[in-house]
């Protein structure tokens, strides 16, 4: 179900701040992606989360197709069916991230980051669906980039990181970020 961090390839990204969008710049947490981590349901992927302990499974979804960010929260994104091409860091930031996910990648996103989904890339996979998580005991709020949102951003400065991989645990890859 789960393969271990040796088997896998990891991508992380730093993205710059981009107009109202912090991106990675107040924390310096980078975007991960875990290649091909997990061959798992929505049920049992978010079984083996809460058994982690680390995160709350929340919902079985999409992704909007709208950029947004949280400022009170880092998301975990585990995809269970389907792929798509997203978008990190603002469609017009020149430094964003637009990789091609697929079934058994799993994202962390951290509080800031801009996101949208581009478009799904492979249909006959299935409906694109993610499970999203959230570090124990926090909420995630809506941020857009835009006028007015300051104040929300300045959350991001204070939310602590991991305490263990939300995957693999102590010894899991966030844990080096």
């Amino acid at each position: 179900m789960i393969k271990p961090p040796s088997e896998i390839q990891i991508t992380s990204r730093q993205i710059r701040q981009w107009e109202r969008i912090p991106n990675t710049s107040i924390q310096s947490k980078p975007l991960m992606v875990y290649h091909q981590a997990f061959d798992a349901s929505s049920d049992e992927l978010s079984k083996h989360l809460e058994k982690i302990g680390e995160v709350s499974p929340s919902w079985t979804y999409s992704m909007y197709t709208q950029t947004h960010f949280h400022s009170t929260s880092h998301e975990v994104l585990g995809v269970v069916s389907g792929s798509a091409k997203l978008c990190f860091g603002g469609e017009g930031n020149p430094d964003r991230f637009e990789p091609e996910v697929s079934k058994g990648d799993l994202i962390i996103v951290p509080a800031g980051v801009g996101h949208r989904l581009l478009s799904e890339t492979d249909k006959a996979q299935g409906p694109f669906q993610m499970v999203g998580a959230y570090p124990q005991g926090k909420s995630w709020d809506m941020c857009y980039g835009r006028s007015g949102e300051e104040d929300s951003c300045r959350n991001i400065e204070s939310l602590d990181w991991f305490q263990s991989d939300p995957l693999y645990g102590k010894e899991g890859p966030a844990m080096q970020a």
